[in-house]
């Protein structure tokens, strides 16, 4: 290993490896990212002004919103940049803060579902307690504990993938530096470092995943026990939009980490990592959206001032 020269930079493959489609590539995610932006802003700003929306759902549904903006932030305008000039060349600690950065973000998202599961579970279960128990205390608690948890995971991930040695190949076949497409170019034996990340991701990522289970079994017994049918689809359509974003986020998000970096496909990595990394933040505005009347409202009131 003293003979090998160590890796200094990376070379990430972009989106897609067809040259002849790489403007109509660049213009689609271009726009996706604007929509996610704007979309997810709108939620930010919607949320902050109305004073109807105050409360523990839109509170974290604000910081999901902010959450998916850096979301996307951390890989798009670098792929969108590499796919652009052809030039996919990122340096080493450029990589390191990347994949940390983005490991954080990830971990954080998953913690904040969870915490949204259990004010629903409350909203559901304890309607007449949920406000009191639900303070503004205890949410600020869970949003700086999610992003400390977020922060902590971050870090063991990201020393375990680079303490491995990398002394070529150096190119990255992902549109940004990612566990399993990084893991690869190690030059030594990466499946120890594998299976201990695994263990910890199954302790950790996988548990938070449990307990948003475990709440929605007990939202899922309550609501079937309402008698009426009205009152059950309304008891139901507050965690419609939640339940929804966990499936896309955990669905998608488990394709890429619960295989063997050694199973990796370049195709297949990437268009999974598009859905949990790009899509599901892009989508959540609309899904948060498009069946919440109060949202609906308060949108309204921030770009149509005059006709409320």
């Amino acid at each position: 290993m003293s003979n090998l020269t160590r890796v200094t930079q990376f070379i990430l493959r972009g989106f897609s490896d067809a040259p002849e489609l790489r403007f109509v590539v660049i213009l689609f995610f271009f726009f996706v990212y604007i929509f996610c932006l704007l979309g997810n802003f709108s939620i930010i700003m919607a949320v902050t002004r109305d004073s109807r929306l105050h409360y523990p759902m839109y509170f974290f549904l604000k910081n999901l919103s902010f959450l998916d903006m850096c979301y996307t932030s951390v890989t798009i305008p670098k792929a969108l940049a590499t796919s652009f000039t052809g030039s996919g060349i990122i340096s080493y600690f450029e990589c390191v803060t990347q994949l940390y950065i983005f490991i954080t973000l990830a971990a954080t998202e998953s913690f904040l579902l969870t915490a949204m599961a259990y004010d629903r579970c409350l909203a559901i279960l304890r309607p007449l307690l949920s406000g009191i128990i639900m303070n503004q205390r205890l949410c600020c608690e869970l949003l700086v504990m999610a992003w400390l948890s977020g922060a902590i995971y971050s870090v063991f991930h990201t020393v375990n993938t680079f303490s491995l040695p990398f002394c070529g190949p150096n190119v990255v076949e992902h549109f940004f530096c990612d566990i399993p497409p990084v893991m690869r170019l190690s030059c030594t034996d990466y499946h120890h470092n594998e299976q201990v990340g695994f263990a910890v991701s199954s302790c950790i990522i996988m548990s938070s995943f449990a307990l948003t289970l475990i709440s929605y079994v007990f939202i899922i017994s309550t609501i079937v026990q309402i008698p009426s049918v009205d009152g059950r689809w309304k008891a139901f359509s507050t965690c419609s939009s939640h339940l929804t974003t966990v499936l896309l986020f955990y669905g998608t998000g488990s394709f890429m980490y619960l295989r063997s970096a050694s199973q990796y496909s370049p195709a297949q990595g990437r268009l999974a990592s598009i859905f949990y990394s790009i899509f599901t933040p892009a989508l959540n505005p609309v899904i948060y959206c498009l069946r919440n009347k109060d949202m609906k409202i308060a949108l309204q009131k921030l770009y149509c001032p005059k006709e409320h």
